[in-house]
């Protein structure tokens, strides 16, 4: 399990790895954003302000940074809401600082999240829902905009695709052998997991749409700036269905009570941009189902077995398969 760095040892290193991005000496300190799989900071340019990340050691390698970072930056100038990557002085992505811990550097984003994991959405229906309805029609925007590029020759991220969601080693773990799972449930997982296999495969056989996706499109990494959107966060960024953007988008809205409302607003603001086939929509419940399967798996690695976040996760999870199982509608609609 990765031990996350102290308050302190994240200090040190993010007041190193600022000064390699051009942060004067008289610089105000660099202010610690959060400090769970990478350490986040904002710190103080001469162009502005940034945001420093210390990479969890172990997740992506040096490559795999610099191909997310090259990505975030070609949306950019194509005029999407992401942050752009800032390389340093000596004109790299990606910095090697004291204990092999790798940093990077985007340009700051304004705005609020639009909600956090776990807490009930405060705006008014109609307000989620036209929140969604722009996330949709920027999900698109992101991958139409994907399409047209040219990915270099050492372009290297890791993969969402059936293998990687639902093999027997998937990229976030084996979620079906979470060790807080007691039998009934395991068994329930593993159900779960043969139906979107059988449902995903025949998906591929008629043409799924794969390519490069944001993969973590959850409430924290949207921002709201009085009505203008920016996606951030492109760690988990890969190679996967498209439709896992928008599984994951909902995933947190499994308990709202507007949830049919809010699907079908992310679903219809996709689709100005990317038509989706009645098929395609009858999916996206299951790609919501995976979301919640896959992050019980992301926990094997990070939290205790008996931890409040990993029984939450788990608790979802269940839920989400019972539903899907029984037959019932998980999005409500």
């Amino acid at each position: 399990m990765t031990v996350a760095l102290s308050d302190a040892q994240a200090m040190d290193l993010a007041q190193q790895a600022a000064h390699l991005w051009g942060a004067r000496h008289d610089a105000p300190q660099p202010r610690l954003i959060r400090n769970r799989e990478n350490a986040v900071f904002e710190i103080a340019l001469p162009g502005g302000p940034a945001a420093l990340r210390l990479h969890r050691p172990g997740y992506q390698s040096q490559g795999s940074i610099a191909s997310e970072l090259w990505w975030q930056s070609a949306l950019a100038v194509e005029g999407l809401a992401v942050p752009t990557a800032l390389p340093t002085l000596a004109g790299d992505l990606v910095a090697q600082l004291a204990q092999g811990r790798l940093a990077s550097c985007i340009a700051w984003a304004k705005g609020d999240a639009i909600g956090e994991g776990g807490v009930p959405l405060t705006q008014s229906m109609a307000r989620q829902c036209a929140l969604h309805a722009d996330l949709g029609q920027m999900l698109a925007e992101m991958h139409t905009l994907t399409d047209g590029m040219t990915l270099p020759a050492n372009f290297t991220r890791h993969r969402w695709d059936l293998d990687g969601l639902l093999g027997e080693t998937p990229f976030w773990d084996r979620f079906w052998e979470h060790p807080g799972l007691t039998q009934h449930q395991a068994a329930m997982l593993q159900a779960a997991r043969s139906q979107l296999h059988a449902d995903f495969t025949s998906y591929i056989a008629r043409g799924a749409d794969i390519g490069l996706i944001h993969a973590d499109v959850l409430r924290e990494n949207v921002l709201d700036d009085d009505g203008a959107l920016t996606l951030i966060d492109f760690d988990d960024c890969g190679i996967g269905f498209r439709l896992y953007d928008l599984g994951t988008a909902l995933s947190q809205n499994l308990t709202e009570p507007h949830l049919p409302q809010i699907a079908d607003a992310l679903i219809s603001g996709y689709s100005r941009l990317r038509p989706l086939s009645t098929q395609d929509i009858g999916l996206v419940a299951g790609f919501t189902l995976l979301r919640t399967l896959a992050s019980v798996g992301w926990t094997m690695s990070r939290l205790p077995a008996d931890h409040p976040g990993a029984r939450a996760h788990i608790a979802r999870a269940v839920r989400a398969s019972d539903i899907v199982l029984g037959g019932g509608a998980l999005l409500g609609r």
